[in-house]
């Protein structure tokens, strides 16, 4: 997280002088009139299931929270905030305390909070009047532990942002996304098929309660997507049309200052598209300010498009030769062809080599739902090559905040249980939920039967290794950043955990190197260099570390 770290230094003086440019957004407030102020009164019928008339959230046998809600903007935001508030809270104090974590330092937190004030100045030009009063509905909901960092409106706009603004600072490190669509000649029955992984990671915690919501707004149409609680805007969901939506992170300068937050445009393709050209015109009229690949499969259109949009620059994949697509995290319209920030990531990121891997995966296979979910929970690599448990090089990177399949034309939608993407997948139907009179549902509203499996990969030793293994790899990272002590016998348990992923070797290496055991660290950044390391530049640091000791045992 050193670009945090940065941006408060650069920034620290700018913002002496720049503070009275906040006081607007401070004082910004949602528009309320017009709306139903009605406070909505939850009734409890047991420890899992919540009501309020004919919205109600509860939690299915596969661990998934389903959340329905109808109504205008205010009552949908009053209504998802005190049926879900445990779970809004649970968010925020994961999302927050993880920001502690990262920035410990007191006076370094008193920087940060005045930095998103000033960096979040103008969000609220940007963000849709009627997201910025649901938005506020919700609000009401949140944990007052962290008042002092914002009032609870304000924070929960700059919540909406922290995916984009995530992904930006930490130049692709915590998103890794992967999806895919097939068609016509491409798919069993030869209609439409999209598969996607989230691969956003903000902690264990994060993605603990997903939520796969379902709204019924008064104006546009009743669309289903996969959220956190507080979260309104949509990374992965389809509306009643079979229009879906889903986002993929491409390479972002830091940017500057906040404008509309991705997974706001996203919710008001599904809110307000029912077709490609619909999905374009939302987007050319939304700024953004990061970059990402929005994928939009259409039920009318029978088809897909990679959407590329940037602070500067917009492009458009269409395919009217083939019938598939494939995304990773960067761009391939024309638009992006000589761009820089384009050309950085795939020399230098995983994710050409994620998208060269999905290749090998779909060529000649006839896509069905079972066969998408298996190709979202592919650990190997290219040629079947072993990259070890946790390898960003990976399609399913174990790390997943949930993974999705829909097949449009038919209104329906698999989503992912934990652990990762390796639980069931739990189907709905669209014009099934949305067709029906709920009168506060007290059962799933999920499809048993159209349930996909889970991995057997779950159940398996390897697996237990791997959950063992991230274990100890965190308390590897703490005691290199402590400079403590590790025995031998721990380093070889370490790496005996998951053998064949390149940094159960690199981190032993930086350990020894750190403490002047040259000799024992150029075994093991030489035994580095014989798996697939994830990156470039990340290859380049163990090069550099040999280079370093070859000088020093010379």
């Amino acid at each position: 997280m050193r670009g945090i770290g940065y941006i408060l230094l650069v920034l620290c003086t700018t913002l002496q002088l720049v503070s009275c440019g906040t006081y607007k957004s401070v004082h910004h407030k949602a528009v309320t009139e017009g709306y139903d102020a009605t406070v909505p009164v939850v009734a409890q019928q047991n420890d899992s299931v919540f009501t309020y008339g004919n919205n109600f959230i509860l939690k299915n046998k596969q661990g998934l929270w389903e959340l329905y809600v109808e109504g205008d903007p205010l009552q949908r935001g009053l209504i998802t905030g005190a049926l879900s508030k445990d779970l809004v809270k649970k968010q925020e104090h994961a999302f927050l305390d993880k920001i502690k974590e990262i920035v410990p330092s007191k006076f370094k937190q008193s920087m940060l909070r005045q930095f998103v004030k000033w960096y979040n100045r103008k969000l609220y030009l940007y963000v849709p009047e009627e997201y910025k009063t649901e938005i506020y509905g919700v609000s009401h909901y949140v944990s007052g532990e962290y008042d002092y960092l914002a009032p609870p409106y304000l924070r929960s706009l700059y919540l909406h942002a922290a995916h984009d603004i995530g992904h930006a600072l930490t130049d692709l490190d915590m998103v890794g996304c992967t999806s895919f669509a097939a068609w016509d000649n491409n798919t069993e029955d030869g209609s439409l098929l999209i598969a996607r992984n989230l691969d956003f990671y903000a902690g264990d915690e994060f993605a603990e309660s997903k939520i796969v919501s379902f709204v019924k707004p008064t104006t546009g149409y009743p669309f289903m997507s996969v959220v956190w609680g507080g979260m309104i805007g949509n990374l992965s969901g389809m509306n009643t049309e079979g229009l879906t939506v889903t986002l993929n992170s491409g390479k972002s300068d830091i940017p500057l200052i906040a404008k509309t937050p991705i997974s706001i445009v996203a919710r008001e393709i599904l809110q307000y598209a029912k077709n490609i050209d619909e999905a374009i015109a939302i987007v050319r009229k939304r700024e953004v300010f990061v970059s990402e690949s929005i994928m939009v499969g259409s039920a009318h259109d029978r088809k897909a498009v990679l959407i590329e949009v940037s602070p500067k620059k917009f492009g458009i994949l269409d395919v009217p030769n083939s019938t598939r697509i494939i995304c990773s995290n960067h761009f391939q319209s024309d638009a992006y062809k000589n761009d820089e920030n384009n050309e950085y990531a795939i020399l230098n990121s995983h994710s050409e080599y994620r998208y060269e891997r999905m290749e090998e995966l779909l060529n000649n296979t006839r896509m069905n739902p079972v066969k998408a979910a298996g190709v979202m929970r592919n650990r190997e690599g290219l040629g079947e090559l072993s990259l070890g448990y946790g390898n960003q090089k990976a399609v399913n990177q174990l790390l997943t905040h949930h993974s999705i399949v829909f097949k449009p034309e038919q209104k329906l939608v698999w989503v992912s249980s934990n652990p990762y993407q390796l639980g069931e997948y739990v189907a709905y139907d669209l014009d099934e939920v949305f067709g029906t009179q709920h009168n506060g549902t007290l059962s799933s509203m999920a499809i048993d039967s159209l349930t996909i499996p889970k991995d057997p990969f779950v159940d398996s030793p390897e697996f237990k290794n791997y959950e063992k293994y991230r274990i100890q790899d965190r308390i590897v990272d703490k005691t290199i950043k402590n400079k403590g002590h590790l025995s031998a016998d721990f380093i070889k348990q370490f790496q005996s955990l998951n053998p064949d992923y390149w940094e159960v070797y690199y981190k032993p290496g930086v350990y020894l190197y750190n403490r002047g055991y040259y000799t024992a660290a150029r075994v093991e950044f030489e035994k580095t260099l014989t798996k697939e390391i994830t990156t470039l530049p990340e290859k380049k640091k163990v090069e550099e570390y040999l280079k370093e000791i070859n000088k020093k045992l010379d």
